[in-house]
């Protein structure tokens, strides 16, 4: 692993700051678990960033501030050295969707405890990092490369964005794959026109997701050439690609996608694909999640089935889908500014609104079951006649008791209150003679889980 700065989880942020989404539809069925995400807008660089946990009514349970100009994407929870970690990519981002940043892996009380990065302390791009259970990391990259792209209509010394897939020992970081998008992948399947990129570099594939198949193999997405492959993992050969140009297998009805994201291999060769259906500029066009089988043997790839936003939602750029547990699945619509939950029969379950504002959206949105309790203890702060019994982090409060008194060791239960996000605002009665205060978090029946220090009231 490269040298990185650890990035300060557990401080306690400003609750006003927080942009947070708006549930509009929650309905029974609903999969158990916390939402987990990234909300940002690039055209807002100025604005409160930070990745948040969410219950299914948007009350925030963890809230991490990004320093001013930094993004971060894909936040989750994975498994690292058999037990269940949070895990994200934090960096700086262009308004063409590259990422310069380094992946991290945190405990269950937020504490950093591995980062990743590209072998040779290269940066890691924004779109992906996976954890497998050998202790590895897949990692996306994208590094400019001088190309010859007379065979697109380019110039003979262009310069051209190579994704790069690494698998990393996260442990060591060593590397044990590298694939190269430009050394496997022809030109000529790219689908955006090497004129768009100007006097920039052209975007030859714009890697976006990295998925392991049944058989250990990798299946990697590709937006600019509209494509996913199957990838050896040992020799990083391409085994077959599905798409529309120079594809392997003969498409069946409704298979076709456009500009996809997250293709996700689900067993039996079954891939969940989020079709974007559209690209920067393009307007009116559907975007879905659709589920195509591919039969290698037969060369014929069809259709199993589809969601679509009952609104059609149109998401030019980003998004993804999630399969939860109990077969429902999770949504994120991208640039579209939505968030979804379906049942295994396609009922909406669940919608959300992102933040108000110009392009607010979440890269991806993942949804699971998740146990943190921070190192430091609960907070009592104070607004007014309000004391906030803040506990970042922390999950499996149900209610938060205040107990108040004229001494440090004269308090008395005033209040219990139902939690509401992380920081919970409790009125304080008979303020002039309350001099300290002491917050506990209480669990579902009733047990403390945590208490603040006693604390002078502040006036």
């Amino acid at each position: 692993m490269g040298e990185t700065s650890e990035p300060a989880t557990t401080a306690m942020p400003d609750y006003a700051d927080i942009r947070r989404i708006n549930v509009t539809t929650l309905r029974d069925g609903v999969a158990p678990g916390h939402l987990f995400m990234s909300p940002q807008s690039i055209m807002e660089p100025g604005a409160p960033h930070g990745l948040q946990i969410t219950d299914d009514r948007g009350r925030v349970v963890w809230y991490f501030p990004l320093p001013e100009g930094e993004y971060a994407t894909n936040l989750r929870v994975q498994r690292y050295q058999g037990r269940p970690v949070l895990t994200w990519w934090q960096g700086e981002a262009t308004s063409t969707g590259v990422g310069m940043g380094t992946c991290y892996v945190a405990d269950t009380s937020y504490r950093v405890i591995a980062s990743v990065r590209l072998g040779g302390d290269r940066p890691a791009d924004l779109h992906e990092f996976l954890l497998t259970d050998r202790g590895t990391a897949l990692v996306v990259g994208y590094q400019n490369r001088s190309w010859d792209l007379t065979p697109v209509g380019g110039s003979a010394d262009g310069t051209a964005i190579d994704s790069v897939v690494e698998e990393i020992d996260v442990a060591t970081g060593e590397v044990l794959l590298h694939w190269s998008g430009l050394e496997h992948i022809p030109l000529g399947e790219s689908d955006l026109p090497v004129a768009l990129a100007g006097d920039g570099p052209w975007d030859h594939l714009h890697v976006n997701a990295v998925g392991v198949d049944d058989d250990g193999d990798l299946v990697i997405t590709a937006r600019s050439s509209q494509a996913v492959y199957k990838v050896d993992r040992r020799t990083g050969e391409v085994r077959w690609k599905l798409g529309s140009g120079a594809g392997t297998f003969a498409l069946g009805v409704g298979v076709r996608f456009n500009w996809p994201h997250d293709a996700q291999p689900v067993g039996g060769n079954v891939h969940r694909i989020f079709d974007n259906g559209a690209n920067i500029g393009m307007l009116g066009y559907e975007s879905r999640v659709v589920w195509i089988r591919v039969d290698p043997g037969n060369g014929v790839a069809t259709h199993v089935r589809q969601i679509t936003h009952p609104e059609h939602l149109s998401c030019p750029v980003e998004g993804g889908a999630y399969g939860l547990p109990n077969g429902n699945t999770l949504v994120g619509w991208g640039a579209a500014g939505r968030i979804s939950e379906f049942s295994l029969e396609g009922e909406l379950l669940f919608d959300a609104e992102m933040p108000e504002g110009p392009l607010w959206s979440t890269y991806r949105v993942y949804r699971h079951e998740w146990h943190g309790r921070p190192d430091a203890p609960p907070q009592a702060r104070f607004d007014g006649g309000q004391v906030h019994a803040v506990w970042n982090g922390a999950t499996g409060v149900a209610r938060w008791r205040l107990a108040a008194g004229p001494s440090e060791d004269g308090l008395h239960e005033v209040d219990t209150v139902d939690w509401d996000g992380f920081d919970t605002a409790v009125k304080l009665p008979d303020a002039h003679r309350a001099a300290f205060v002491r917050v506990d978090a209480l669990d579902a029946d009733g047990r403390t889980i945590g208490s603040s220090p006693v604390t002078p009231v502040e006036r």
